[in-house]
């Protein structure tokens, strides 16, 4: 089956969390796309908690993190799926190709998951380290 650049790109960025590049490039049977969901479903339960009982709740404070964490290492697999050149796309995930084949070609549509992964990520990043640090310190006091 050909793997095609942009169709990972944007899984890595709208499914990423949950595996869904990992199910993309490499099937069913890949244990780390098994095993993403497990941090993500932890920080949706931190949100859910936060939401529930209130930000004093210690737990959410420890487990919302891990979401924005796992929303941000996925915009960054996006960004490295999404600049790779097609040689090395085609070498990588389409040995039985030609090097210079269009699947790893980069178009218009790659170069906007590029963007918006570059702007979620460094949002969720942003995010999780504001959070992290206003909970730890206000817990101090």
């Amino acid at each position: 089956m050909i793997k095609n650049k942009t169709l990972a790109t944007w899984l890595a960025f709208l499914a990423g969390p949950l595996g869904g590049h990992r199910f993309y490039l490499h099937g069913l049977r890949d244990p780390w796309a098994w095993l993403l969901p497990l941090p993500t479903l932890l920080g949706v339960v931190g949100v859910v908690r936060a939401r529930n009982l209130g930000l004093d709740d210690r737990i959410s404070w420890a487990l919302i993190p891990i979401l924005g964490m796992m929303v941000a290492a996925c915009a960054v697999i996006a960004l490295v799926y999404g600049l790779a050149t097609p040689e090395r796309w085609n070498a990588q995930h389409n040995p039985d190709l030609a090097a210079d084949h269009a699947a790893g070609h980069t178009n218009w549509f790659t170069v906007f998951a590029l963007v918006a992964s570059l702007m979620v990520g460094a949002t969720a990043l942003l995010g999780a380290l504001a959070y992290s640090f206003q909970r730890y310190f206000e817990l101090q006091i």
